[in-house]
């Protein structure tokens, strides 16, 4: 199989104006970028606006009908892709994480939107025809002021993004979250990090129960009545997902992957795979990379 699949890191492109900062019109830097269409990942949080085109963008395989006024939300680490139809244009725009920290009292503020929250479908927002014109306005000022940087230009950007970020929340089916987190959503996205940070190593839920002083019966309960699934899924799930980024990069054998997950070995990593995916380590990757979209 060729490498030519490896793991992008968009923090490392060339042309960001600032370190922490990229905005751009899309169809230019698609144009300049034309091997993004390829999977990759990234450190910075990856917001895109589509004005014009079509095909399928892929976020953490799964696939997406990309149409006019449709706004993507990406954090650090998800592995995406995109398959266009004709030619798109919107905008772009990369942020790193410790952009908005000296800037907010409140370090964790980004997670209170439901689409930097890392649940997939709360991620991909159409826009309703009454918001799409202050959206495109917004996008328009961000590309004024980082061409620009006059003095204080970088907050100026920030305050312009808050604002973005509020407006289409507002418009996500999940809004209600973002104007007064109650404890048990706050309880939530305290398990998911910890299982984003933990889930090679902590395995069971009554380990995360645990973290978080509350019962495994608790924790169970929490993700039956805001997830649909139970914690013990919420963790496999997050499993699976690494392993799926792991396996775009060519560069790593099975073995290695199943190493770095804490699997015992190379043959239960396979079984484990295989019964929650119905594919074998080695038929997802091939699979994954011979084909024009992620499955």
């Amino acid at each position: 199989m060729k490498k030519a699949f490896p793991i992008y890191d968009i923090c490392a492109l060339s042309d960001h104006q600032h370190e922490d900062l990229l905005v751009s019109r899309f169809a230019p830097y698609l144009q300049k970028h034309q091997n993004l269409s390829l999977p990759h990942k990234h450190t910075f949080y990856h917001v895109v606006l589509f004005t014009k085109g079509g095909g399928t963008h892929a976020i953490d395989f799964k696939s997406f009908l990309v149409k006019p006024y449709q706004i993507y939300f990406m954090a650090p680490g998800q592995v995406h892709r995109w398959n266009f139809e004709g030619p798109v244009d919107g905008y772009i725009i990369n942020f790193s994480a410790s952009f908005f920290q000296s800037f907010l009292l409140r370090p964790d503020y980004l997670d209170s939107f439901p689409f930097f929250t890392g649940n997939i479908d709360d991620e991909v927002v159409n826009l309703p025809q009454q918001a799409q014109s202050k959206v495109v306005d917004l996008f328009e000022q961000l590309i004024q002021e980082s061409a620009q940087l006059n003095k204080m230009g970088m907050d100026i950007i920030r305050v312009l993004m808050l604002q973005l970020f509020i407006l289409v929340a507002r418009e996500s089916p999940n809004s209600s979250l973002t104007t007064a987190p109650n404890y048990n959503y706050t309880l939530l996205q305290s398990f998911r990090k910890l299982t984003d940070m933990n889930f090679a190593t902590l395995k069971l839920p009554k380990d995360y129960a645990a973290l978080l002083y509350i019962t495994p019966n608790h924790l169970n309960a929490l993700c039956n009545d805001l997830l649909g699934i139970s914690a013990g899924e919420v963790i496999r799930n997050r499993v699976i997902l690494e392993a799926k980024r792991l396996l775009v990069n060519l560069e790593l054998t099975i073995t290695a992957i199943a190493n770095k997950l804490n699997f015992t070995d190379n043959s239960y990593f396979t079984k484990f795979f295989k019964k929650y995916t119905g594919l074998t380590p080695e038929e997802f990757r091939k699979n994954t990379l011979s084909h024009d979209n992620i499955r």
